[in-house]
């Protein structure tokens, strides 16, 4: 018995460790209760609106919806936004946001010999192959993107 309240006071000490990672939460309280929220980066926001944007693009093209707007300017951002403090901007991730931003211009450009859909589908390409050497997590959901 003696072991095992030693053993649960070394977890306890261990557990309290002060140098643990901090996270990127913030901490809400309404007077009652207290809550962590997770603040997103600004990369992972950037993507998320870049997510939604191709999410709809997608739809106007399967729609047959000729495309009347314009490359987003803010996707731009993608060579500054603030990544998770885990990230790193190195050169494969500034090679592939180069042709993901060429690719979606592309997507709008009126002289293109290839069809609207193949130029969707380099585009949401180019982010299936940058974040299949970086941030795994997002593919499945990318991958929801492709037009079949």
């Amino acid at each position: 018995m003696k072991v095992f309240f030693g053993s649960l006071v070394v977890f306890l000490f261990l557990s309290c460790n002060s140098s643990e990672k901090v996270e990127n939460k913030v901490v809400i309280t309404d007077g009652t209760k207290t809550y962590d929220v997770y603040q997103p980066s600004e990369m992972s926001s950037l993507m998320k609106g870049m997510y939604a944007y191709n999410m709809q693009l997608k739809a106007d093209i399967e729609a047959g919806k000729e495309l009347t707007g314009e490359f987003p300017e803010e996707f731009l951002d993608i060579h500054s936004a603030v990544l998770s403090d885990t990230k790193l901007r190195n050169e494969n991730f500034k090679h592939y946001s180069a042709k993901f931003i060429e690719a979606q211009r592309d997507i709008f450009s009126q002289d293109s010999l290839s069809s609207v859909e193949e130029r969707y589908n380099n585009s949401i390409n180019m982010c299936l192959s940058c974040h299949k050497t970086e941030c795994t997590g997002p593919i499945p959901k990318i991958k929801k993107l492709l037009i079949k």
